[in-house]
């Protein structure tokens, strides 16, 4: 969920919503008035909040995509494809390329799985993949902290990779250190293998690396997917996902 969105969510009491929407629009010169006179017009025509907010939604998301795109043109798209931060699958040379950032600990990237699992296994012969943890530690804490890392050593037994991923991103809550050993377990893995690589601190270099790859393009909430090089913030379903990946 993006940041924007969760202030806006967030300040259903009133007051903090005003501000929240006073801040954005001041920003995009939107109201071009003092303080008290904003807060004077916002008490006197409450109902067009909805309207304004939509307004500085659309265009925070319009600013934020031309920075991406723009940042993305210059580390170029290889960099989401780089095995030393992303889990990649697919053929090298596929047309068709879906990236997503993601956090285990999510709804909406765990919202968005089902159509990602189905696009993945209708599209893994022809579709080049990568996966990138995003984890968000201010929203869900250190359990997505330790899935990401789980997530980082369970790439080293790469066969059984992409089952251990969905069936992780497929649990209802927080994932502790016992639903990381067992979904292994299920996966096929080698659980001691998984523990030793998990002390590892090479892991912790990788998942710096990979926040770092999403804080230059300017991610800032999950998932976020870059589908044919386009950027997609947000959860998606199968319809979303199969049209936007043909346009």
């Amino acid at each position: 969920m993006r940041p924007f969105a969760l202030v806006a969510a967030g300040a259903a009491g009133g007051a903090l919503l005003g501000v929240a929407l006073v801040l954005v629009m001041a920003r995009h010169g939107l109201v071009p008035i003092n303080d008290a006179q904003m807060q004077n017009y916002l008490m006197r025509h409450a109902d067009i909040l909805p309207a304004m907010l939509n307004r500085a939604q659309a265009m925070e998301d319009e600013r934020q995509k031309l920075a991406q795109n723009a940042a993305m043109k210059k580390i170029g798209q290889a960099a989401f494809f780089d095995p030393a931060i992303a889990f990649v699958t697919g053929p090298a040379d596929a047309k068709s390329t879906l990236v997503e950032f993601y956090d285990y600990d999510c709804p909406y990237c765990r919202a968005s799985l089902p159509a990602v699992k189905k696009f993945y296994d209708a599209h893994k012969k022809d579709t080049r993949f990568s996966f990138i943890e995003f984890p968000i530690k201010q929203l869900h804490g250190e359990s997505a902290i330790l899935a990401a890392k789980a997530s980082l050593a369970a790439r080293r037994q790469p066969a059984h990779y992409m089952d251990f991923h969905f069936a992780l991103l497929g649990r209802e809550d927080s994932v502790t250190e016992e639903d990381i050993y067992a979904e292994a377990a299920k996966a096929g893995m080698d659980v001691n293998k998984l523990k030793s690589d998990l002390s590892d601190p090479a892991i912790e270099k990788t998942l710096k690396s990979s926040i770092d790859l999403a804080h230059k393009v300017g991610v800032d909430g999950t998932p976020t997917f870059i589908l044919n090089g386009k950027f997609r913030p947000g959860a998606l379903d199968d319809e979303t996902l199969a049209n936007e990946m043909k346009s």
